[in-house]
């Protein structure tokens, strides 16, 4: 008897001491040490935080029902905990604009560890100090301004037309997908010179893969949406691998280079920065943001057309003058002209303001950072949230409607105080340019060769990704055609 007594005790003593060390862990993680006054807010479940709160889905043209109630309960600087990670989540402009001008002083680009897991332990858009500018640079010479002069808009033009007249006629085209092929088969041309028709190795199936579980809570166990992301990741890597294997066992000569010519001399240079892990995570990230992002504006962008008839019809005049003017009216799209797109350019810039396609931009706190009298501890991450600013009735009137008239006599910059479609500070998108120009030459030819109507579809959700649910269906005509076949799916023609 006195033995199992005993027994009980020691047992009792032991849940005690668990239930106690279990109590101060929770009381810890709901309560973190700062040599000051932390920001308001909830560090949510230990572990987990609230990381399924911040990616439960909502709908487009608004701000995260999460963040939301997090700024109506906190004020626009709060903490939270998401996968795991620290958190002070800004929807301050004025402190985004510190934090950006304070860039390797006292923040440094940072990003939850499964973010790097999926995007690579070397990728361009993790790297620090001279690599990132190295990198950046190496990008700027594929697709800045005398690359886009030169030698690109001709080549984005005849894809594009190519596209417009296969898509012509067809009873029905998904928009996102097609423009997203369209965009992928393109940007690993110029990239890689991979074609599809070509290769026996579907790169675009292991992307698809990627894509899938891209936007998904970091668990890795087979079956999960994360797991099937790193496989698709996996893939796509071992097919740019062989490429680059490839090409650096039989070089040849090319009439012209591609990126990867490109890097590879960059490896073979003594003392590069270059490695074949960097050349393969950068490689990979660079496929991806061709054809994603862009594609995503691009379809937006139709849409917001198609919903505005007032804007429709001042695109068209803007890009039939610019035919008007031309010697030859076949001839193709010069910079010039592209320039001089300035309504079609706040379209785009109102387009990317409305998509929040960047729903967070994170920072690495390196020093103990006061700000309007709280602390923000070195160690943490500060999560700045472009949709907040994007859709503050203070920064922008009637914030949540398509209006690209408000932009017009302002200087459209890549990135400001209000406005960080592309990212922030010295961060911006190396791509930014590049992707505005895609849009610019689509929109031009579709508004001057074709009409078309929306079949079914079109409904966004954010989670926090852009998504279309049902697709964007819609039916492209040549401007000539007077009669097209009716169906009781359509809703408008254009």
């Amino acid at each position: 008897m006195k033995s199992n007594s005993l027994m009980f005790a020691l047992l009792s003593v032991v849940v005690s001491v668990v239930i106690l060390c279990i109590t101060h862990w929770i009381y810890k993680w709901r309560n973190p040490k700062c040599k000051g006054k932390l920001p308001p807010g909830s560090m949510g479940f230990p572990l987990l935080g609230e990381t399924i709160q911040f990616f439960a889905p909502y709908r487009a043209n608004n701000i995260s029902p999460f963040i939301t109630k997090k700024m109506e309960r906190y004020g626009s600087i709060f903490k939270t905990n998401l996968v795991g990670h620290r958190l002070i989540v800004s929807t301050d402009a004025g402190f985004n604009s510190f934090i950006f001008q304070q860039e390797g002083k006292l923040f440094q680009c940072c990003y939850p560890k499964s973010f790097n897991e999926i995007a690579g332990r070397e990728n361009m858009v993790s790297a620090e100090g001279f690599l990132h500018k190295y990198l950046r640079n190496l990008v700027m010479n594929l697709v800045g301004n005398e690359s886009m002069k030169q030698k690109l808009i001709p080549k984005v033009e005849k894809m594009v037309c190519e596209h417009l007249q296969s898509w012509c006629g067809q009873a029905s085209i998904e928009l996102r997908e097609a423009v997203a092929k369209m965009e992928f088969s393109f940007g690993a041309k110029i990239l890689l010179s991979y074609s599809e028709s070509k290769s026996s190795k579907n790169l675009k199936q292991a992307y698809a893969d990627f894509q899938h579980g891209l936007i998904s809570f970091p668990l890795n166990i087979p079956g999960t949406a994360y797991w099937k992301c790193l496989q698709g990741r996996k893939k796509a890597v071992e097919i740019i691998k062989s490429i680059l294997e490839e090409r650096r066992a039989t070089p040849r000569k090319r009439q012209e280079k591609d990126f990867l010519d490109l890097v590879i001399e960059e490896i073979k240079k003594n003392g590069s920065l270059m490695t074949e892990a960097i050349a393969l995570d950068l490689l990979f990230i660079l496929v991806f943001a061709a054809f994603e992002t862009t594609s995503i504006a691009l379809t937006l962008a139709v849409k917001n057309v198609c919903e505005h008839p007032k804007v429709l019809e001042e695109l068209t005049k803007e890009h039939e003058a610019i035919l008007r003017n031309r010697k030859n009216i076949d001839s193709g799209i010069t910079w010039q002209e592209y320039k001089s797109m300035t309504f079609t350019h706040t379209v785009i810039h109102e387009t990317v303001r409305l998509a929040n396609i960047v729903p967070g931009i994170f920072r690495k706190v390196l020093k103990d950072v006061d700000i309007k009298g709280y602390t923000i501890p070195a160690g943490w991450i500060v999560m700045v949230c472009p949709p907040a600013v994007h859709m503050n009735p203070k920064q922008y009137d009637d914030p949540f409607t398509f209006n690209p008239w408000r932009w017009q006599g302002q200087e459209l910059n890549a990135g400001s105080q209000k406005f960080m479609g592309f990212g922030g500070g010295s961060r911006l998108c190396a791509g930014a340019e590049f992707s505005k120009l895609q849009m610019a030459i689509f929109l031009h030819h579709l508004v001057t060769k074709y009409r078309w109507r929306v079949i079914k579809g079109g409904d966004i959700i954010r989670i926090p990704a852009v998504m279309f649910p049902n697709g964007f269906h819609i039916q492209i005509l040549e401007k000539n055609i007077q009669k097209d076949a009716t169906t009781t799916e359509s809703r408008e023609t254009v």
